[in-house]
């Protein structure tokens, strides 16, 4: 067992992670701090998926991070740039060497006297046990798990003969050339996929219980191509972004208050892509409301042009049963397969698994309240990042690690130690992720909540946030400074918990 103390302890090393040690380095450099990465590398997300053709879908202009500019000209970029840049942004602002590898995090202990996080970590290399403590826990995991995706319980699996694969784990020796291929799926992964696999097998068919929202968008944007011409790259950066930006809120807002119309827009842009006579009603018109659930962007349109040169196929469709040679269809259809992709989600899992506590009693993190769309309250010196579901995630994973060195600023030059957000005192409760997907709906019940009003709600609006997390007052109703030794405020009851909180 061993022991040691920084002033900040990052979890995760992955886009927001390395984002977050980054913006400390840049905006608090005295401050002593370590990353923590369950896995062996760096880069998340962008690690851990390697199926063919795995690729943002956002732009990025916005995905990237606000202090270093991308400037790979395609704006849609395949998972390795991304991988890449990530661990290139590491090593140039030097933040390579405090991250340690094979450290899980399995529990978190806060003492309000000392006003010190005591963090257990099992090291997958070692096998021991190592404590950590800090002044400040920052959780940068994401929110779903690692080493699992979802897969639902499929009739006849079993008689199967050929390859079942989720792309959460694909295998590095799998050689689909002219395969027959089905996609289980309708989301980001299975659009993803399909075109790319459908570039060597002998057919690739996506079988989705329901279709999707699908928008074809250039991987290269046409107003970084043209002022590349003119300016350095850290010039055009900020403008391609903030362009990016107000299209996509645009896009959000319109989608929100005019549905119908978007569904006509979506439908027209879809149909135009499309052989003529396609059914673009059954295969590619949702039955909910666009951003309901995210719009899956296709770049180039290679998903629609897969699928107008024969080589891919939709299939509209529930499953009946696999067969030893593939699947049979609720209408009594079959589909032959040598290989079946489980394109079928993730599974969440807020805080990397990582248990809470706070002076000895534990944190249901379900009723806990998030503040800023980043603390929790009755939680002191304690941040998490959860992306945007409408625009790109490091747009927000960048806010939340802003606002973090602003509130360790602040801390400092009043000389207080604990910031401890409150829950609110009124109105009523609503899931921290306002999407109807399924992987939302399976666990968001044992997640944090958001209030009615800021600052115990956020509106999935980049500009907005801009003011409160950047330029806001960083003391308001919803959070309490103190200094060490001050476990509580006598009188104000955590109306999630019944209790008090500090």
């Amino acid at each position: 067992m061993s022991s040691d103390h920084v002033d900040v302890l990052i979890v995760g090393a992955g886009l927001s992670g390395i984002g977050a040690a980054c913006h400390l380095r840049r905006n608090c450099p005295d401050k002593t701090y370590a990353v923590l990465e369950a896995r062996g590398a760096i880069g998340g997300t962008w690690d851990l998926f390697r199926y063919p053709g795995i690729r943002s879908d956002s732009d990025m202009y916005t995905l990237g991070y606000s202090f270093r500019p991308w400037t790979d000209p395609k704006a849609i970029a395949d998972g390795d740039s991304i991988r890449r840049y990530v661990r290139e942004t590491a090593d140039e602002y030097g933040v390579t060497g405090h991250v340690r590898f094979h450290h899980r995090v399995v529990g978190a202990e806060w003492d309000s006297e000392r006003a010190v996080w005591t963090v257990r970590v099992h090291r997958a290399d070692t096998a021991e046990t190592v404590t950590l403590t800090c002044g400040f826990l920052f959780i940068c995991s994401g929110y779903y798990r690692y080493d699992a995706g979802y897969t639902p319980e499929f009739p006849g699996i079993g008689r199967f003969t050929g390859q079942v694969v989720h792309p959460q784990h694909w295998p590095a020796d799998l050689d689909h050339t002219g395969k027959r291929i089905v996609v289980i799926g309708s989301g980001a992964t299975a659009v993803t996929l399909v075109p790319a696999l459908a570039e060597r097998a002998a057919h690739v068919t996506m079988l989705q219980r329901s279709p999707t929202y699908v928008l074809a968008r250039p991987s290269r944007d046409v107003l970084a191509d043209a002022l590349r011409r003119v300016l350095p790259e850290k010039a055009l950066y900020p403008v391609v972004r903030w362009k990016n930006v107000l299209l996509a809120t645009a896009n959000y807002q319109v989608s929100r208050r005019a549905p119908g119309l978007v569904k006509k827009l979506l439908r027209w842009a879809a149909k135009g892509r499309l052989p003529a006579g396609y059914d673009v009603d059954r295969h590619f018109s949702p039955r909910y409301d666009p951003w309901d659930q995210r719009l899956c962007v296709v770049p180039d349109g290679d998903l629609f042009t897969a699928l107008s040169n024969g080589r891919a196929s939709i299939v509209t469709d529930t499953i009946d049963t696999f067969t030893e040679t593939g699947i049979r269809l609720a209408s009594g259809a079959e589909l032959a397969a040598d290989v079946v992709v489980t394109a079928t989600g993730l599974n969440l899992l807020a805080l990397g698994d990582t248990t809470l506590t706070v002076d000895g009693t534990p944190v249901d993190l379900a009723r806990t309240v998030a503040y800023k769309g980043m603390m929790l309250s009755g939680v002191p010196n304690f941040a998490m990042t959860v992306g945007y579901t409408n625009a790109s995630w490091t747009l927000k994973a960048d806010l939340v690690a802003t606002y973090v060195c602003r509130l360790l600023r602040h801390l400092d030059r009043t000389g207080q130690q604990v910031a401890t957000p409150l829950p609110p005192p009124d109105g009523e409760l609503a899931p921290i992720i306002d999407l109807t997907a399924g992987y939302v709906l399976r666990s968001v019940d044992a997640l944090p909540k958001q209030g009615a009003r800021a600052p115990w709600r956020l509106h999935q609006n980049y500009p907005r946030d801009v003011l409160l997390m950047r330029h806001g007052r960083l003391a308001d109703e919803g959070v309490r400074f103190s200094q060490a030794g001050t476990a509580s405020r006598p009188g104000a009851a955590d109306r999630s918990t019944g209790t008090t909180v500090g």
